[in-house]
């Protein structure tokens, strides 16, 4: 991949995990952020242990030379929390803005099973009803206009659990929204989700023009399996290592960077790799990741 158009980040969700707090809750921030710069990435998503004043956090990022490219965001639109949700949005923008960061990836969050103790695989995943969608569509399309107005822009993360985590439910509502709207491409989210690396690659290969953030997550494919046959929640799942970092499950992610390169693909890549640090020792996972994408990206 060319090495002037792409960066590489990690996510600090390997170190400490903010669905799970338990797990991690012995790595500090400056533990985390400084094996990041030592492992070789120059990029961070935001977790909870990050200060949120960007004059106390930007001075301790720029010694590592570590850069804030994105953080997660919930939207309620589906579930009519409209006002609330764009309220919380300005002020996480706003702070994102001030880190230098470029896009918002957000997930819509109204009736979301993934952090609760229910089958992540089952019947209870919301599927939005046309009101929904429209309620969706034109929420989405407010925080388009608003990043716009920052120069920056909003993107859709698909999720496990989710109304939108199909490929058919991110094919609705790329076809929704605005050209302002993008898609957080998230390998590990579309294979658990479709079940195979071609159904995986497709979705990429469908929407590349409108993908300007990219989440590099690996599966374990047995524990995928387990999940579905136990009737496991999405939390469980990651407790016994549904994901793990580039290059160690079964993604072979050639394919996903040479459709990126031939697009002209700008922007970051984030490995976002959950699983439990007692269990993979996050610093370990992040260079074996690093070596990945330098002998498979070239960069």
């Amino acid at each position: 991949m060319n090495k002037q158009h792409v960066r590489l980040a990690i996510a600090p969700i390997g170190w400490t995990n903010d669905d799970m707090p338990e797990l991690g809750s012995e790595n500090t921030f400056q533990q985390t952020v400084s094996e990041m710069a030592l492992a070789g990435f120059t990029g961070s998503e935001v977790g909870s242990k990050y200060p949120r004043d960007p004059a106390i956090l930007k001075p301790m990022l720029a010694i590592r030379g570590i850069e804030i490219c994105n953080a997660w965001f919930s939207t309620f639109f589906a579930a009519s929390e409209r006002e609330k949700t764009l309220d919380e949005f300005v002020n996480h923008m706003n702070f994102l803005h001030a880190m230098g960061a470029k896009v918002i990836g957000c997930s819509e969050q109204s009736g979301s099973i993934q952090c609760t103790t229910l089958p992540v695989m089952g019947p209870d995943k919301p599927c939005f009803s046309e009101e929904e969608w429209a309620r969706v569509a034109e929420g989405y399309n407010t925080l388009g206009r608003l990043a716009a107005e920052k120069g920056m822009q909003v993107c859709l993360h698909h999720h496990m659990g989710t109304g939108i985590q199909t490929a058919q439910e991110i094919d609705t509502f790329m076809s929704r929204v605005d050209a302002s709207v993008y898609l957080l491409y998230d390998t590990g989210h579309a294979w658990y989700s479709e079940g195979s690396e071609a159904a995986m690659l497709a979705i990429l290969e469908k929407h590349l023009p409108r993908i300007n953030h990219v989440h590099l997550k690996d599966v374990r494919p047995a524990v995928i399996d387990e999940v579905k046959r136990d009737g496991l929640s999405f939390l469980d799942g990651v407790r016994k290592g549904t994901f793990t970092v580039p290059g160690d499950g079964a993604i072979d992610f050639r394919p996903v960077f040479r459709l990126l390169d031939e697009h002209g693909y700008r922007g970051w890549m984030v490995v976002e790799a959950e699983q439990d640090p007692a269990l993979a020792n996050p610093f370990e996972y992040a260079v074996k990741a690093r070596r990945y994408l330098r002998e498979t990206a070239g960069i």
